[in-house]
């Protein structure tokens, strides 16, 4: 079994059934495994051949997913770039990368690469063409996810067939997904979110719905796709939902179609999830976790009983045939997804080492309890800022929290950016006197700063570096 071969059975079994579809253009299983069968033909022509790299730089359609099918079906490795990343990052990408080819739906190009456009592409080849499917094994490299290096240089983490497969088919069961389901695709292919949002979709016989860049980050349009499109499934990270909820209407204007929703990428802030939890009586809520190291390998059903919720909801208990185990505090992970390693350096040998802080609640399920490099020393003591975080977002007007550490040394002190329930915002007085009855005294904030809502990076993460940035300006937020 591979990647590709999900469409392929799709499109035997429902040919006539919608495979994907973007905010234009939607294709039929037929059309998109006709479709990726012109785009291998196209790619044999120009010499690909099994192991190439492809690097995919579109923005979110229905032509780009036809690629990514070709580029496995030739038995080469997809390494999805979204369009927004500026030609500096994507050309550090493609130094790490070396791809055969390039292939973009736009002008920009980096200098002294193959590049192509897609419409180009195609050009010459013969409509209906179709070329073999290269056999690939479960531990074939399928992918290559580029995510943020410590060093500011980009690292690519390569996964087999067999790792997105593990999870995927446990993601399947789980959600009990059918052909009748229609799934929204938020995150960019770039982010390992995607994965279950396209192979989910195609394994079920599904549609997934992409949702582009720009409008990813835009409350109400985002809710006019739930709604319109009838989404069964949604999966983001919870700052989407949070967006969705606070400026969009989310739950004034009810779930619509969706059965199911599920985030994950970050911790969702209690009351808001609290919130969501009591708006949508009736929609499985899950959150699961995993670094794209290891795709998802836990997962923790919230329902109602977490309305009495006082801390962070867990991240639960295993899945897909992982193994989940701490050491020291740090939440190791092994099994069939943890990836194949990272692009240009050796495999990987053994259990993950995840980089996050876990510790297991009365229940034995696990709880995450952040990073290990976020921990840092302040008046000579290790502090975990998400503890100190989970203690302002207890108080009754503060709706979230983050929480960095600024300076070094002596000078080492915690800055807390707060998002006020009301247009009232907690005196910093205020803050600390509530921290002190929650948090020893080396751990109390020496600074609050006010803030509407947070920064947000291309991922829909909390922007920290530009949090920081507030505090080196001498800004108060």
């Amino acid at each position: 079994m591979s990647l590709y071969s999900f469409v392929v059975d799709a499109a035997a079994r429902t040919p006539d059934a919608l495979a994907v579809h973007d905010l234009f253009t939607g294709l039929s299983y037929r059309e998109l495994d006709a479709r990726a069968d012109e785009y291998l033909a196209a790619l044999h022509g120009r010499g690909v051949r099994p192991g190439d790299r492809v690097l995919v730089w579109t923005d979110k359609t229905t032509e780009a997913v036809a690629i990514a099918q070709a580029v496995l079906r030739a038995g080469a490795i997809h390494v999805p770039v979204p369009r927004g990343n500026p030609r500096e990052r994507v050309a550090r990408i493609v130094a790490d990368a070396r791809p055969a080819l390039i292939i973009t739906d736009h002008g920009d190009h980096v200098r002294d690469t193959v590049s192509v456009h897609c419409e180009d592409l195609v050009k010459g080849v013969t409509r209906g063409s179709a070329a073999a499917h290269c056999p690939v094994r479960p531990a074939d490299p399928a992918y290559i996810l580029y995510t943020s290096g410590s060093t500011g240089t980009p690292k690519g983490v390569c996964l087999s067939h067999g790792n997105a497969i593990a999870f995927v088919d446990w993601a399947c069961r789980e959600l009990d997904l059918t052909a009748s389901d229609r799934l929204a695709n938020h995150a960019s292919f770039g982010f390992d979110l995607s994965v279950f949002d396209l192979y989910g979709a195609f394994r079920a016989g599904a549609s997934v719905h992409l949702i582009g860049e720009t409008l990813a980050q835009a409350a109400d349009p985002l809710v006019d796709f739930l709604l319109d499109r009838a989404i069964t499934v949604w999966y983001s990270v919870p700052s989407a939902l949070i967006l969705m909820a606070e400026y969009g209407e989310l739950l004034e204007r009810g779930p619509g179609a969706l059965r199911a929703c599920v985030f994950a990428g970050e911790p969702f802030p209690l009351k808001q999830l609290k919130d969501l939890r009591r708006g949508w009586p009736g929609i499985r809520m899950l959150n699961w976790y995993g670094p794209t190291e290891t795709n998802v390998c836990t997962s923790y059903e919230v329902t109602a009983a977490d309305l009495d919720r006082t801390t962070a909801v867990p991240i639960g208990a295993p899945v897909a045939g992982d193994t989940v185990s701490l050491d020291d505090g740090e939440i190791v992970v092994g099994g069939p997804t943890v990836m194949l390693g990272y692009w240009g350096a050796p495999p990987q040998a053994g259990p993950y080492r995840t980089g996050d802080l876990g510790r297991y609640g009365p229940d034995g399920l696990l709880e995450y309890r952040g990073r290990v490099d976020n921990m840092a020393k302040v008046r000579g003591y290790r502090i975990e800022p998400a503890e100190v975080e989970s203690a302002l977002v207890t108080h009754e007007a503060v709706r979230d929290a983050v929480v960095l550490v600024v300076g070094t040394g002596l000078d080492a002190r915690l800055h807390a950016f707060v998002v006020p329930e009301t247009d009232t915002a907690p005196e910093h007085v205020e803050l600390r006197r509530h921290c002190a009855g929650r948090l020893p005294a080396y751990m109390n904030i020496d600074a609050s700063h006010t803030i509407g809502g947070f920064p947000l990076t291309r991922n829909g993460k909390v922007d920290r570096a530009a949090l920081s940035g507030l505090v080196a300006q001498g800004a108060d937020a």
